[in-house]
Protein backbone atom coordinates (compact mmCIF):
# COMPACT_ATOMS: atom_id res chain seq x y z
CA UNK A 1 0.00 0.00 0.00
CA UNK A 2 1.03 3.73 -0.69
CA UNK A 3 2.55 5.65 2.32
CA UNK A 4 0.23 8.63 1.57
CA UNK A 5 -2.67 6.76 1.11
CA UNK A 6 -2.03 5.06 4.11
CA UNK A 7 -1.71 8.11 5.78
CA UNK A 8 -4.84 9.30 4.96
CA UNK A 9 -6.67 6.40 5.55
CA UNK A 10 -5.78 6.17 9.39
CA UNK A 11 -6.37 9.68 9.90
CA UNK A 12 -3.02 11.11 10.50
CA UNK A 13 -3.48 13.60 8.15
CA UNK A 14 -6.44 15.52 6.79
CA UNK A 15 -6.37 15.27 3.09
CA UNK A 16 -4.89 12.67 0.78
CA UNK A 17 -2.65 15.52 -1.29
CA UNK A 18 -1.21 17.24 2.17
CA UNK A 19 -0.02 13.65 2.97
CA UNK A 20 1.54 13.48 -0.98
CA UNK A 21 2.86 16.97 0.25
CA UNK A 22 4.43 16.02 3.16
CA UNK A 23 6.22 13.05 1.68
CA UNK A 24 7.29 15.14 -1.08
CA UNK A 25 8.49 17.91 1.10
CA UNK A 26 11.05 15.21 3.37
CA UNK A 27 8.28 15.53 6.16
CA UNK A 28 7.85 11.85 6.57
CA UNK A 29 10.20 9.09 7.08
CA UNK A 30 9.82 4.93 6.21
CA UNK A 31 12.16 2.95 8.00
CA UNK A 32 14.45 5.87 8.31
CA UNK A 33 14.67 6.83 4.65
CA UNK A 34 12.92 9.83 3.39
CA UNK A 35 9.39 8.53 1.82
CA UNK A 36 8.46 9.78 -1.55
CA UNK A 37 4.33 9.28 -1.68
CA UNK A 38 3.73 6.24 -3.76
CA UNK A 39 6.17 4.27 -1.71
CA UNK A 40 5.10 0.83 -0.57
CA UNK A 41 5.02 0.25 2.96
CA UNK A 42 4.07 -3.11 5.06
CA UNK A 43 2.98 -4.01 8.46
CA UNK A 44 5.66 -3.66 10.95
CA UNK A 45 7.40 -0.49 9.09
CA UNK A 46 7.85 2.62 11.27
CA UNK A 47 6.42 5.45 9.56
CA UNK A 48 7.72 9.06 11.39
CA UNK A 49 5.41 11.69 10.13
CA UNK A 50 6.31 15.59 10.89
CA UNK A 51 3.01 17.42 10.85
CA UNK A 52 1.67 21.02 12.14
CA UNK A 53 5.03 21.39 14.59
CA UNK A 54 5.39 17.57 15.79
CA UNK A 55 6.57 14.55 14.90
CA UNK A 56 4.27 11.15 15.06
CA UNK A 57 6.03 7.64 15.54
CA UNK A 58 3.57 5.16 14.48
CA UNK A 59 4.48 1.87 13.79
CA UNK A 60 2.11 -0.34 11.14
CA UNK A 61 -0.06 -2.60 12.47
CA UNK A 62 -2.43 -3.04 9.72
CA UNK A 63 -3.26 -2.01 5.94
CA UNK A 64 -6.34 -0.08 5.24
CA UNK A 65 -7.74 -0.22 1.34
CA UNK A 66 -10.22 3.10 2.05
CA UNK A 67 -10.35 5.70 4.79
CA UNK A 68 -12.53 4.54 8.06
CA UNK A 69 -13.90 5.96 11.12
CA UNK A 70 -11.69 7.19 13.97
CA UNK A 71 -12.27 4.20 16.48
CA UNK A 72 -11.08 1.63 13.66
CA UNK A 73 -8.29 3.57 12.62
CA UNK A 74 -6.31 4.22 15.94
CA UNK A 75 -6.45 0.43 16.02
CA UNK A 76 -4.44 0.21 12.76
CA UNK A 77 -0.76 1.72 13.98
CA UNK A 78 0.51 1.46 17.44
CA UNK A 79 1.39 4.91 18.33
CA UNK A 80 5.33 5.31 20.07
CA UNK A 81 4.86 9.42 19.47
CA UNK A 82 6.61 11.94 22.33
CA UNK A 83 3.80 13.54 24.32
CA UNK A 84 3.19 16.99 23.26
CA UNK A 85 4.91 19.59 24.92
CA UNK A 86 2.43 20.94 27.89
CA UNK A 87 0.23 23.98 27.26
CA UNK A 88 1.79 26.31 29.28
CA UNK A 89 4.70 26.08 27.81
CA UNK A 90 3.64 26.45 24.24
CA UNK A 91 1.12 29.86 25.71
CA UNK A 92 4.28 31.05 27.44
CA UNK A 93 6.61 31.37 24.21
CA UNK A 94 6.59 34.67 22.85
CA UNK A 95 4.42 35.23 19.85
CA UNK A 96 5.01 37.73 16.91
CA UNK A 97 1.57 39.82 15.95
CA UNK A 98 1.21 39.00 12.40
CA UNK A 99 2.36 41.62 9.43
CA UNK A 100 5.19 42.55 12.27
CA UNK A 101 7.53 41.54 9.48
CA UNK A 102 11.06 40.48 10.67
CA UNK A 103 12.54 40.79 14.54
CA UNK A 104 15.23 43.56 14.92
CA UNK A 105 18.65 42.70 16.40
CA UNK A 106 17.46 43.57 20.20
CA UNK A 107 13.73 42.13 19.64
CA UNK A 108 15.70 38.80 18.83
CA UNK A 109 18.60 39.23 21.84
CA UNK A 110 15.39 39.46 23.79
CA UNK A 111 13.58 36.38 22.90
CA UNK A 112 17.25 34.53 23.17
CA UNK A 113 16.98 35.73 26.69
CA UNK A 114 13.58 34.75 27.29
CA UNK A 115 13.86 31.30 25.93
CA UNK A 116 17.26 30.53 27.69
CA UNK A 117 19.39 30.05 24.38
CA UNK A 118 21.78 32.99 25.36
Amino acid sequence: MRVDAWLWAVRLTKTRSVAATACRGGHVRVNGATAKPAQHIVVGDEVRLRIGGRERIVEVATLLPKRVGAPVAATCYIDHSPPPPPREILLSMPQRDRGAGRPTKRERRETDRLLGRE
